[in-house]
């Protein structure tokens, strides 16, 4: 990281911020083209979890690449100063790099939607079989990881 002032090392501050952001934004590559979606996601054990239809986009690039990057973010606002070229906005960030795995065992999935679900309630579910079934469950195991703050002392 260039902004070593900036740099959050602590891996406790990085999965708070984690645990406070609501969307992850997955990053895939197909033929030297990127493509990023924004996705509910669970955090557990150093690997991200995220539910999706079957088919589409991001399934069939991962089926080719598996590698990912992914970015999280929370942004409390802008800060002003005279000049606007020295504006900045005050935020912290989180961005890692991982390897995408398809889960595909209805244990590992219904665990991995309970770890999605959590991240968003406190509820517990049960879980039709048929309707796991046609779910597609991605896990990131993530292999990089960096955190950065800004308008931050």
């Amino acid at each position: 990281m260039r902004r070593k002032d900036k740099e959050i090392e602590d891996a406790k501050e990085i999965e708070s911020i984690i645990s406070r952001s609501d969307v992850c934004r997955i990053a895939l590559c197909e033929n030297n083209s990127p493509y990023i979606v924004p996705m509910c996601f669970g955090y557990s054990d150093n690997c991200l979890y995220f539910h999706s239809a079957a088919d589409g986009r991001k399934i069939d690039i991962i089926k080719k690449n598996n590698r990912v990057c992914f970015e999280f973010d929370i942004q409390e606002g802008l800060i002003r100063s005279g000049n606007p070229c020295n504006w900045d906005m005050k935020y912290y960030s989180v961005i890692g790099f991982g390897r995408a795995f398809f889960i595909e065992d209805f244990e590992g999935k219904t665990k991995a939607l309970d770890i999605i679900t959590g991240h968003y309630s406190g509820d517990v579910f049960e879980y039709q079989k048929n309707s796991v079934d046609s779910v597609t469950v991605i896990k990131v195991k993530i292999e990089e990881i960096t955190g950065k703050k800004s308008g931050y002392l």
